[in-house]
Order: C-alpha cells, then structure tokens, then sequence
C-alpha cells in the first residue's frame, strides 16, 4: 500500500481551481456576511460572541479526538486571559490553561511565523506534565525513533486494518522544514485554501507522538485568521468537523491514500468551512438579538429597574412576563411594575400577548433584522 508521502514528488499538490472556483467563493461570500454582522456589534457582544467561539472551538477539537475538556474551565481561563468577565467560573487546571494558551497564540498573533520553536512550544503547552493520558510522550519535540511507525489501524487486535502510516521518524526534520518554509511563504494563493491545505499537510507528516491532530486545527485556525484579516474569531471550523466526524477521517484517508491531486479535500474543506459558518450564525443568533434588543431600547430613557428585567427576559427566561413577575424582578410596587411595562410597550420593546385581565402578559417584540 503506498501513501501520498511516499510517491515521488511529494509534497508538490496539484488541485483543480477551476473546481474549487464555486465552492470558496460562497465560502468567502459567507465569511464575509457573517464577519459584517460581527462587527457591527458593540464591543460587549462582540466579545461576548468571540468567547463563546473560541471556548466551542477548544471543546470541540478535544472531542474529535474522542476526548472531553471542562467546557466552563475553558471560558474560564479564556476569559480571564482575553480580561472578560468568566461569570465567577473557577480557573481551570495546567492542562486547560495550555490548550488555551496555544488556541489564543495561533488566533491572536496569526500573523506571525509559524517556527519549530513555535510549534514546540504549542505541544509543551498541550502536555504540560509530559504525559498522554498514563503514557509517557516525547514532549516539545518532532516524536523519536524509538517509538516505532505512526500508524492509523482499526479492528480487533490481530485482524487490524490499516489505515495511514506516517512518514519514518528520520524524514521529519526535512519534512517539517518544507513545510514551514510552504506555510510562511508569500503567494498569491487564497488564504482559506492555504488553510486546508495547511491542515492536510500538517496531520499527513504528523510530527509529534499525540496531539497532531489539534495542533493541524490550531494551524488552520491561524490560516483563517490571516483570510479573514481579524484576530477575533466568530466561527468555529472545529465545531462542525466534530458535527461530520466520520467524514472527516473518511476524506482525509482517502487523500492520504490518493494521489498528489487533493482537489477533492479542498472540496470537502470548503463545505465544511461553509457550514461551519452559517452553523455560527445559528449558535450566536441569541447575541445577535440581544444587541438588536438594546439597540432599540437605547433610543428610549429606561430606568434601571427596566434593563434589569430586560436583561432577564434576554438570559433565559421562562414562560411569559406578567407584572407581577416584574414586581418580583424588580422589587418595586405592581403600580410602578405597570407603569415600567407601559412605558416599554409604547417604545415598541415589549408586545402584549393575546388575552387580558388577570391573565395579561407580554413578550418580547422581535427586533428588525441587522443589515449585514
């Protein structure tokens, strides 16, 4: 069986633009709608919506590898290294506060090179005790000899599959320096393809002993960082990977196995990529109406009692709001209470609902849409 490493002009990729030409031009016309929306945002929700992303993106890419991570650890110590408030979630351990560090690393200084003395660091940072689970690991270094071929198998022990073997463990000091000299390099190419490529390339060499694949996710996170000119990021390919899991392994085996042509990857890179997009979309929609919200409310003088029962309606609340619900938000008088929510309907923030007397009630009225 012969991989796509071993063939004779490797790592020389050919794609088919002329292929690919639809695909990464609505890929591009999303990222482009969906980053529009994005900015248009305050500073809060902007900030509220990024660590959200980037707190999906950490989880996620520990989940493709079948593992899990405190989600709320996560938030926690993105938060507090970005100076957002973690809502009095605790710190989480070495370990998280290195996936951390490396995910914020790759995003927020993207366009820096990426070095050896980079990527070793971001693997230290991943195994801080120098371990994979009760394994012993090769740590802040291309994985040794010694530890025999990388390979990819399944099925019951004796019967194994095979699926990949990685490159020997003397070919990954070249291998790796033509690949960073490719990634730091000038070219014309778009940035989002520069991206799956990037991703490809970094999990076929697969230099390290674990973690290769979420430092690939971490390289192509930087990759889109760079195409979308920003260090904030709004989307998380990791999440949607996750989502098409089978998928993935299923593409990236058969490119692994095929020829230097990886057209088809980038096809399905792409897709993914464009779903990942307007899955955020979806996943921030609840930002998205809070500062449509707010934008409305602002026109208007509201007291405090009102943002804070607004606030509520907006984080979560059950059923329907009645004025003694407010009452009880607000800690004033039913007769302030109606005149609280007189106010918000004649602003046009509340609507009340079918129905009357006793059982009167009220929603919030949906906001107009934010022009992207």
């Amino acid at each position: 069986m012969t991989f796509i490493h071993e063939l004779p002009n490797w790592p020389d990729f050919t794609w088919d633009l002329g292929a690919l030409a639809a695909p990464l031009a609505a890929v591009r016309h999303a990222q482009g709608l969906h980053l529009g929306r994005m900015r248009s945002l305050g500073f809060e929700y902007r900030a509220e919506a990024g660590l959200e992303m980037l707190t999906t993106d950490v989880v996620k890419s520990w989940a493709i590898e079948g593992e899990t991570i405190d989600a709320d650890e996560v938030r926690s110590s993105i938060a507090s290294r970005l100076g957002l408030d973690a809502g009095g979630i605790p710190r989480g351990d070495r370990e998280v506060d290195g996936v951390v560090e490396m995910m914020l690393d790759a995003t927020r200084n993207f366009l820096a090179p990426l070095t050896e003395e980079r990527l070793f660091r971001w693997h230290a940072a991943l195994f801080p005790t120098g371990r994979s689970g009760l394994s012993r690991i090769t740590v802040g270094a291309w994985r040794p000899k010694d530890v025999g071929p990388m390979q990819v198998l399944s099925g019951p022990s004796g019967h194994e599959q095979l699926h990949f073997e990685a490159p020997a463990a003397e070919r990954l000091g070249p291998e790796m320096a033509i690949f960073l000299d490719g990634f730091n390099a000038e070219a014309q190419l778009d940035p989002v393809l520069r991206a799956g490529i990037a991703h490809f390339w970094f999990v076929t060499i697969h230099p390290f002993e674990d973690g290769n694949g979420r430092i690939a996710r971490a390289i192509g996170d930087m990759a889109l960082a760079r195409a979308d000119g920003t260090e904030e990021r709004f989307y998380s390919l990791s999440a949607q990977i996750e989502a098409e899991r089978k998928q993935y392994y299923l593409e990236l085996e058969g490119a692994q196995r095929g020829d230097l042509d990886i057209t088809a990857w980038l096809r399905w890179f792409l897709g993914c990529l464009d779903r990942a997009v307007s899955a955020a979309d979806r996943s921030l929609g609840h930002v998205l109406r809070k500062a449509r919200v707010w934008e409305r409310v602002n026109r208007h003088p509201v007291n405090e009692r009102q943002r804070k029962v607004l606030n509520r309606l907006l984080d979560g609340f059950r059923g329907h709001l009645t004025s003694s619900k407010y009452a009880r938000l607000a800690r004033c008088s039913p007769d302030t209470a109606l005149r609280d929510i007189r106010d918000l309907l004649e602003y046009g923030v509340l609507v009340q609902n079918p129905g009357g007397g006793r059982s009167t009630s009220y929603r919030l009225a949906e906001p107009d849409p934010m022009q992207a």
